[in-house]
């Protein structure tokens, strides 16, 4: 709980987590199979973030999202309205990185285990992985996706929404001043009013169908560039988890 306090004061002081699509479009319903809503029980309250099956017993999202209690819902477009499409199973276990710190978000990444296995369907799947060597270069073009804000004072999105985002040089998030581009991507090109925003943290950067980025965090007005996790960066922790679990 005291971790979670010193987020939110962060969050609200000056940065703000990565929550919303801001400036995108809905998304085609289930054309993003491996998208993850996660229902997160705090002490005070229920929280929403993104996350994305990457095995049909674990969903990859931010350490920030870690709560008392998480459940996951597969399959879903509109999270309001409840299709025969949902499997809705509980968290057995989460593995928020060991060296994430909530002041800073380095190591903003997390596995959570399921009790139960998800059923491969049309509406729900996996997303692939990077190599530890297959990095993404700036200027690339990739996709987010999410559930979050569509605006700074918009309620989040009752259903999924996307953006394309530039893949920016690292020098554009220098102003964060624990951006590190080793283990983080700098997302969003600041001449526009398209990012990822509240809700939205925990959820994939797509490159080609690949998940090279996770949604950590960024400005409290969502003017892009927004800092991204690094997927690659984290392969040999992410396949000691996967392995042993």
């Amino acid at each position: 709980m005291k971790s979670f306090l010193l987020l939110l004061a962060f969050l609200l002081s000056h940065e703000a987590g990565a929550d919303e699509i801001v400036g995108g479009e809905e998304s085609k319903p289930h054309s993003h199979p491996y998208m993850a809503l996660l229902k997160i029980q705090m002490r005070d309250g229920t929280y929403h973030c993104g996350g994305f099956l990457i095995r049909r017993d674990f969903v990859m999202t931010a350490a920030h999202c870690a709560g008392k209690f998480i459940t996951v819902i597969l399959g879903a477009h509109n999270i309001t309205n409840k299709e025969d499409t949902w499997q809705i199973l509980n968290v057995k276990r989460q593995f928020p990185h060991l060296q994430y710190n909530s002041k800073t978000f380095i190591n903003d990444i997390m596995l959570l285990k399921l009790e139960e296995k998800a059923k491969l369907t049309m509406a729900v799947g996996t997303l692939p992985l990077p190599s530890g060597s297959n990095s993404v270069s700036p200027g690339r073009v990739c996709r987010a996706t999410g559930w979050g804000r569509t605006g700074v004072t918009a309620p989040g999105s009752d259903t999924l929404r996307e953006v394309k985002l530039r893949l920016m040089d690292p020098n554009n998030c220098k102003e964060y001043p624990s951006f590190d581009e080793r283990f983080q991507l700098c997302v969003g090109n600041p001449k526009t009013i398209k990012s990822a925003y509240k809700g939205d943290s925990g959820g994939p950067l797509i490159c080609s169908g690949v998940a090279q980025g996770i949604v950590s965090y960024g400005r409290y007005n969502a003017t892009p560039p927004a800092v991204f996790t690094q997927i690659a960066y984290y392969r040999p922790w992410i396949n000691r988890i996967l392995a042993s679990n």
